[in-house]
């Protein structure tokens, strides 16, 4: 009866443990499986809200005399500045927050035109400020008292709702020429990647250097990238390098962030005030924050750049040029702006649907989610085995070269199946069988020896 229960148990055993085998390998070829998802998409760059789409057909039916600017809440839902109860209760009625202000979006207009009409004074820059309903100009501190007071006459000219300030920061294009690492003209960061259907380019900022200015991939020289064929500054901010290739290579519709990670561009869109935005660069990396103002002008020292994107974003020198994005979707350049990364600032970007316009191109793009993205570009053309931004391990943002196994849509079976993160527990499991079936193998070859040796002992030696 003894010797049957221990027959029992080992079969018990052995058929856990073979149990134990199957089930860690489903464990391992389904966490496997997961891990195609790229890195970078378990990273929150999602926008606030698709708000800003409801909040536009509102304005486009109210009108700019009845409305003074939208933007999206921090619940995500799109909110409308109005200036009368009707055109409030048609907001609401559309499912929107209506806000009422004393000044209609016409009256804001007439302000900015009468600052762009006076005297051009360097180192400022407006914006109409939707939340508050107000047209704030900012000048930093290399403004002259005299030049002040000649703008804030101008100001208090346009009416009682525009706002002066002073910033102890400076207003510049955020060109590193110090360190002439990318382009002859100085560092910049690489944008995006656009096409017109017969050769790849690198869109940019146009301040990073006029046409004709080469570019490298390295600091030495010694990799030439390509070269500027098209470039507008001052009054917009945006420049065309072509490949010298002549195809942006695999890897070409990712963003990188840093650190081997990336983001794939699905199209282009407008972007909206509250939207959170993200921005990457070649000196300060990814950082993030929030639209707070559309079409704002900046004069920097260089000439006056119009219809930018204000940010609370920051930039530093070198980023020039850089991505900015949200939830997949390319929304501008970097231009330029004040402050640091470690005090914190704001940055303006060149508005990338006016830029692909105006140059006749269209974005790289990954294979849009349902339901799209505006704007939008065609499938990234086949790799080309000829040059790319940078090295794998070094890319630039909008880089030909491929951020990483992720960056390019997923890792190879065998990196996924030796990826201790990915298959940990299910190895673990397979491990436990294993040592349970030669656990039971040697206790019942034991067992059998020692029944052998009580039976025949009589013949050993």
């Amino acid at each position: 009866m003894r010797h049957a229960r221990r027959r029992l148990v080992r079969r018990v055993t052995r058929s856990a443990a073979v149990g134990g085998l199957l089930l860690g390998g489903a464990m391992v070829a389904q966490a496997a499986m997961a891990s195609e998802t790229p890195p970078a998409a378990a990273r929150p760059l999602a926008a606030a809200g698709r708000g800003g789409d409801a909040g536009a057909a509102l304005v486009a039916r109210l009108g700019t005399a009845r409305t003074a600017g939208r933007w999206t809440g921090a619940d995500g839902r799109p909110v409308v500045a109005v200036t009368d109860a009707a055109a409030a209760g048609e907001v609401r009625r559309a499912g929107a927050v209506a806000k009422l202000v004393p000044h209609s979006m016409n009256e804001l207009k007439s302000a900015t035109a009468a600052l762009r009409s006076a005297p051009r004074v360097a180192g400022t820059a407006w914006a109409v400020d939707y939340r508050t309903n107000r047209v704030v100009v900012r000048a930093d501190r290399t403004v002259s008292a005299g030049d002040w007071s000649a703008l804030t006459r101008v100001g208090v000219r346009a009416g009682s709702f525009v706002h002066m300030e002073r910033t102890q920061d400076t207003f510049s294009t955020r060109l590193n020429g110090a360190q002439p690492i990318l382009s002859t003209g100085g560092r910049c960061s690489a944008g995006f990647n656009v096409t017109d259907g017969r050769r790849d380019f690198i869109l940019t900022a146009g301040h990073c250097g006029p046409t004709g200015s080469v570019w490298f991939a390295d600091g030495q020289g010694d990799r030439q990238l390509g070269s500027t064929v098209d470039s507008a500054f001052p009054g917009n901010d945006f420049s065309l390098v072509t490949y010298d290739s002549g195809k942006a290579g695999a890897g070409a519709d990712v963003v990188a962030l840093g650190g081997g990670k990336g983001v794939r561009i699905t199209g282009a869109g407008e972007a909206t005030v509250g939207q959170r935005v993200f921005r990457s660069g070649s000196t300060s990396g990814l950082h993030d924050g929030r639209v707070t103002a559309l079409n704002a002008t900046v004069n920097y020292p260089e000439g006056t750049v119009t219809g930018l994107i204000e940010t609370d974003v920051c930039a530093e020198p070198g980023d020039s040029g850089g991505p900015l994005f949200s939830d997949g979707v390319a929304l501008g350049v970097t231009s330029g702006g004040s402050g640091d990364c470690t005090a914190g600032g704001t940055t303006f970007f060149q508005p990338v649907t006016k830029a692909l316009t105006s140059l006749g191109v269209r974005l790289i793009t990954a294979a849009p989610a349902t339901g799209g993205a505006a704007g939008g570009g065609s499938p990234a053309p086949s790799a080309s085995s000829a040059g790319g931004a940078a090295d794998p391990g070094s890319a630039s943002p909008g880089s030909a070269a491929p951020v990483s196994d992720a960056a390019r849509g997923g890792t190879t079976l065998l990196a996924r199946l030796t990826d201790t993160r990915n298959v940990g527990p299910g190895l673990l499991v397979i491990a436990g069988s294993l040592v349970a079936l030669v656990a039971t193998r040697y206790l019942r070859a034991e067992q059998d020896r020692k029944a052998y040796q009580r039976r025949y002992s009589t013949t050993w030696g």
